[in-house]
C-alpha cells in the first residue's frame, strides 16, 4: 500500500508537470469515456435494466396469430381470453390490454387522453402499487365497464392541479360517469404499446355486457390483445409448449371458430421484449460506435505517451540501472495511466449528469422506458471499470516500451536525444494504422445510414406535404349505445359534416377535409381488414387484405392525390344511396391486372361493408405506413356512409399550425363542447416523426464517425511530425548530397501514406464484415455498398493525406548546413 501510494503521488506530479499534454490527453478521454457512459446509461435504461415489476422475468404478452393467411395479432375473443385464464394452466393471472382514445370531462375542459382497457385483475398481475387511493381489482369485477378508474400522476397533475382530494371524483369518460379511486406513482408506465402516448386513464371490463356483444362470441376477436403472469418456476419454452397443446384442444372443440386452414396459435412474448425488441440492434450499435471512439481516443494517448516518454528516457534506464525492477517501473507508468484515465472518467460522469435531459432529448420520445436512464449504481460501476480499463489499455504498450531492460540503448539514446527507436516508430504506426482501421469501419456505418436516410426522402408518398395541417378530432362512444348520441353513423356523419362546414369558413385556407383517423399518413390507427371480391372464390390460405378508409369528397384535392380513373365521392354518396368505394393503384393492379375494376363489388367484415360496395374510382398510391414500408392496398370509403368517431381535419394553408389548431378546436367546442381537438401537428412534423429513429442513429452515428476522423488525422499527424522531427540530420545528410525538396516532400507522404493504405486496407475488410448488423437498418443499400465505402475510404486518404503534408512540408525546410552542424 505504502509503494501505491508512492506511485499515485509521483503520478499526479508528473501529471501536473506536464499540463499541456494532460490537458489533451483528459479532453480526449473525457469525449471518448463521456460518449461510452452516456449510451451505455441509455442502452442499460432500455434494453439491459429488469422492468421495475416483482419478478418480471414471468410477464408476457399474448398474441394470436393465424400461420394460415400468414397474419400475427389479429386479437382475441372474450371466451377465448376466459379459457387462456382459467384452463390453460399457464398463468397466475391474465389480463385484456386494449389502448384507446377516451374523451375525458371533469376538468376545465374535455381532453382527450390515452385510455388502457384492461381486465380487473391487470394491476394485480403487474404487481402494481398506487401512489393515491388503491387500483380496482378482481374484487371489482361486473359483466361490463367497472365504474372505477385509475389515471396516471402526469394527468392528475395537468388536469387537476395535483388535487390531494381527487379520490372519489366523478369524471366523465366519453360519455359514461366513472369514479378516479387511484393515481399511479410518476414512474410507473403501461409495459406495452399504446397509440400515440404513455396511458394516462386505466379503466376494466369484464367483456360480458354492454358495449360488447351478450352473449359472447368466440370468432368476435374485440380484445386487442392480451398481458399475463407465468406460474412460478414456468419457463417461457415450457409455457409456449403447454399453451400449444391446449390450443389444440380448443381447436378440435370449437372447428368453426377455429378453421382447420386458418391456423390459429397462441405466441407468448417476453414483455420487456415486446417493449424494448424494435430498438435493441440500434442502441446496441451506438454502444460499439462509441466503443470504436473510444478505442481511437486509447490510440492516439497511447502514441502522446510515446512520444512523451522520449523525455523520460534516461530517467528511466538510470532507475532500470541502480536496481529497479522492470515490473515496478511498468507499475509506475500504469498508475500514471490509471490516474489520468480515473481523473477523466470522473470528469464524463459530472458533464453526463449535468447534460442528463439534453442528451435524453435528442433521442426519439418513442423509445421505451428513457424515463427510466439516470445515473444508477450499475452506471456508475460500468464508469469505473471502463475508466480502469482505458487507463490499461492506452498505458500497457507505452509502459512496457518505456521500461525496456536494454539500458546501454536507453542511455545512448537518451543522452544523444535522438529520440525513439526503432521499436518506438514501429509501434506508433501500429497504433495509427489501427486508428485509421477503425475510422474507416465508423465511417463505412455512418455513410451507408446515409444513403438509407436519403433513400428514404426520396421515396415520393403519393401526396403533398407542404403547408399541411392536421387537427384530430374523437367523438365520444357511450357503453350504452341508447343513450350514445353518436351511435348512429348518420348523426355522426351530420356532425363531422356541420364542423368541415365551419371550418371551411375560416379566413386563409385553400383547401380543408374531414376524414376518418386511418386516412392520417405515418399514423399508428391504421385498420387493416380482410375483404372479399363479389364473383370470386375466397381463398382459404391467404385472403386480400387492404387498408379500409373513410374519406371525405375534398380528401383527395386537399391531400393532392391524382384520380387516375373513375369519379371521386360526391355528396350525394350518404346512407340512403348504394355504397360506393374508391381504391387505389396497388389494388387495381393487384386484383384486376388486366379488367376495369369501375363496377366491380368488395365485401368487408363491418358497416355497410358487410353488404357490400362498388368500386366507382382509382386514384393514386400513397405512402401511408411510413416512407420505408410496402405499399399497402387502400380501399377509400365515403365519410357519408362510413361516419368514423376518431377524425382528422386537413388543412391545407400557409398560416401558423398552432393558430389554426386553436382556430379548428374553437369551431368544434362551438358545435359540441364534449368532443375534444388534439393532437395539431403539420405533416412535416408528422413525417419528421415518423423518421426520428432513423435520424437519431444518423446524428450519432455521423457525429462518432466525424470524431473518430478527427481523432485519426491528429494521430497521423502526430506520428509523422514526430517522426521527421527525430529524421532531421538524415533529411540535411540527403538535401547535402543533391536531393531536391521535392524528393524529400515525395519521400515523406510516401511514408505516411504507406501506413493509412494498409490501416484503409485493413478497415474495408473490417467494415465489410462488420456492417453486416446494420443490415435491418438499411433501405435499398447493402451492408457492403462499394459506392459508399470508395467515398469514405477517399475521404478518409484525403484527410490523411493532408494531415501527412503538413510535417512532410515542413521537413523539406530542413537547413543542411544546421543539421550536419548538429550531427
Amino acid at each position: 500500500m505504502l509503494s501505491f501510494v508512492q506511485d499515485l503521488r509521483y503520478s499526479l506530479r508528473m501529471l501536473l508537470k506536464s499540463p499541456g499534454f494532460t490537458i489533451v490527453a483528459l479532453l480526449t478521454l473525457v469525449l471518448g469515456i463521456g460518449a461510452n457512459v452516456a449510451t451505455f446509461s441509455v442502452v442499460y435504461a432500455v434494453l439491459l435494466r429488469p422492468l421495475p415489476f416483482p419478478h418480471p422475468e414471468q410477464l408476457v404478452r399474448v398474441f394470436d396469430d393465424l400461420r394460415g393467411p400468414n397474419e400475427q395479432d389479429v386479437g382475441m375473443s372474450a371466451p377465448e381470453l376466459w379459457d387462456l385464464q382459467e384452463r390453460s394452466g399457464v398463468f397466475q393471472g391474465l389480463s385484456a390490454v386494449g389502448p384507446s382514445s377516451s374523451a375525458i370531462g371533469g376538468g376545465d375542459r374535455t381532453v382527450r387522453a390515452e385510455s388502457l382497457v384492461t381486465s380487473p385483475d391487470y394491476f394485480a398481475l403487474l404487481g402494481a402499487k398506487p401512489e393515491l387511493g388503491r387500483v380496482y381489482t378482481r374484487q371489482d369485477a361486473v359483466p361490463g365497464f367497472l365504474e372505477s378508474v385509475v389515471i396516471s400522476d402526469g394527468f392528475w397533475r395537468r388536469n387537476f392541479g395535483s388535487d390531494p382530494n381527487i379520490i372519489g371524483r366523478k369524471i366523465r369518460l366519453d360519455s359514461d360517469l366513472y369514479t378516479i379511486v387511484g393515481v399511479m406513482p410518476p414512474g410507473f408506465r403501461h409495459p406495452g404499446r399504446t397509440l400515440d402516448t404513455d396511458v394516462e386513464v386505466w379503466l376494466a371490463a369484464g367483456f360480458n355486457a354492454l358495449p360488447f356483444p351478450v352473449p359472447a362470441v368466440r370468432s368476435l376477436r374485440m380484445l386487442p390483445g392480451a398481458i399475463g403472469r407465468l406460474k412460478p418456476a414456468l419457463t417461457v419454452r415450457q409455457a409456449q409448449g403447454q399453451l400449444d397443446a391446449y390450443i389444440s384442444q380448443l381447436s378440435q372443440q370449437y372447428p368453426t371458430e377455429y378453421a382447420a386452414a386458418a391456423a390459429w396459435t397462441v405466441r407468448l412474448v417476453p414483455v420487456k421484449e415486446d417493449l424494448v425488441g424494435p430498438q435493441r440492434t440500434e442502441l446496441f450499435i451506438l454502444l460499439g460506435a462509441v466503443g470504436f471512439v473510444l478505442l481511437i481516443a486509447c490510440a492516439n494517448i497511447a502514441n502522446l505517451l510515446l512520444a512523451r516518454s522520449s523525455g523520460r528516457r534516461r530517467e528511466i534506464a538510470i532507475r532500470l540501472t541502480i536496481g529497479a525492477s522492470r515490473a515496478r517501473l511498468v507499475r509506475q507508468l500504469l498508475t500514471e495511466s490509471a490516474l489520468l484515465s480515473l481523473v477523466s472518467g470522473v470528469v464524463a460522469l459530472a458533464t453526463v449528469l449535468f447534460l442528463k435531459k439534453a442528451i435524453i432529448g435528442l433521442a426519439p420520445a418513442d423509445i421505451p422506458r428513457l424515463n427510466e436512464v439516470d445515473v444508477s449504481a450499475s452506471v456508475l460501476f460500468f464508469t469505473f471499470l471502463i475508466s480502469i480499463l482505458t487507463g490499461i489499455l492506452f498505458g500497457l504498450a507505452p509502459a512496457l516500451q518505456a521500461a525496456n531492460p536494454n539500458q546501454l540503448e536507453n542511455l545512448r539514446e537518451g543522452g544523444r536525444g535522438s529520440g525513439a527507436g526503432r521499436r518506438h516508430t514501429r509501434l506508433s504506426r501500429i497504433l495509427v494504422i489501427a486508428e485509421v482501421a477503425l475510422s474507416i469501419v465508423l465511417l463505412a456505418g455512418a455513410g451507408l445510414l446515409l444513403r438509407s436516410f436519403w433513400r428514404v426522402l426520396e421515396v415520393r408518398p403519393g401526396f403533398n406535404p407542404d403547408h399541411l395541417t392536421t387537427v384530430q378530432i374523437w367523438i365520444p362512444i357511450s357503453n350504452n349505445p341508447a343513450t350514445d348520441p353518436y351511435s348512429l353513423e348518420e348523426k355522426r356523419a351530420a356532425f363531422l359534416l356541420e364542423v368541415f362546414r365551419r371550418v371551411s369558413a375560416l379566413p386563409g385556407l385553400e383547401q380543408v377535409a374531414i376524414s376518418g383517423n386511418d386516412t392520417l399518413p405515418m399514423n399508428s390507427g391504421r385498420n387493416y381488414s380482410p375483404f372479399s371480391i363479389q364473383g370470386r372464390a375466397a381463398e382459404l390460405e391467404r385472403g386480400p387484405i387492404a387498408d379500409i378508409a373513410v374519406v371525405d369528397t375534398k380528401y383527395f384535392r386537399t391531400m393532392e392525390v391524382p384520380l387516375i380513373t373513375g369519379r371521386n365521392f360526391t355528396e350525394s354518396d350518404t346512407n340512403k344511396t348504394r355504397a360506393v368505394a374508391v381504391i387505389d393503384q396497388i389494388l387495381a393492379r393487384r386484383y384486376w391486372p388486366d379488367e376495369d375494376p369501375l363496377g366491380q363489388q368488395v365485401k368487408f367484415g363491418f358497416g355497410r361493408g358487410v353488404e357490400g360496395v362498388t368500386i366507382v374510382g382509382v386514384v393514386g398510391d400513397i405512402k401511408s405506413d411510413g416512407f420505408e414500408a410496402p405499399s399497402v392496398p387502400h380501399i377509400y370509403v365515403a365519410l357519408g356512409q362510413f361516419a368514423p368517431v376518431n377524425a382528422v381535419v386537413f388543412l391545407r394553408s400557409r398560416g401558423d399550425v398552432e393558430h389554426l389548431g386553436e382556430a379548428v378546436r374553437h369551431e368544434v367546442e362551438s358545435v359540441d363542447p364534449n368532443v375534444p381537438v388534439h393532437s395539431i401537428s403539420s405533416m412535416d412534423q408528422i413525417i419528421a416523426r415518423s423518421v426520428a429513429d432513423r435520424r437519431f442513429a444518423l446524428e450519432l452515428l455521423g457525429v462518432f464517425a466525424g470524431v473518430a476522423l478527427l481523432l485519426a488525422a491528429i494521430g497521423i499527424y502526430g506520428v509523422m511530425s514526430y517522426a521527421f522531427s527525430q529524421r532531421t540530420n538524415e533529411v540535411g545528410i540527403r538535401m547535402a548530397l543533391g536531393a531536391q525538396r521535392r524528393d524529400i516532400l515525395r519521400m515523406a507522404l510516401g511514408e505516411g501514406m504507406r501506413i493509412v493504405v494498409i490501416g484503409l486496407a485493413s478497415g474495408l475488410l473490417g467494415a465489410a464484415s462488420m456492417t453486416r448488423v446494420f443490415r435491418s437498418m438499411l433501405f435499398e443499400v447493402g451492408p457492403a455498398d462499394p459506392i459508399t465505402f470508395l467515398s469514405v475510404a477517399a475521404i478518409l486518404a484525403g484527410v490523411a493525406l493532408f494531415a501527412c503534408y503538413i510535417p512532410a512540408q515542413r521537413a523539406t525546410r530542413v537547413d543542411p548546413l544546421t543539421a550536419l552542424r548538429e550531427e
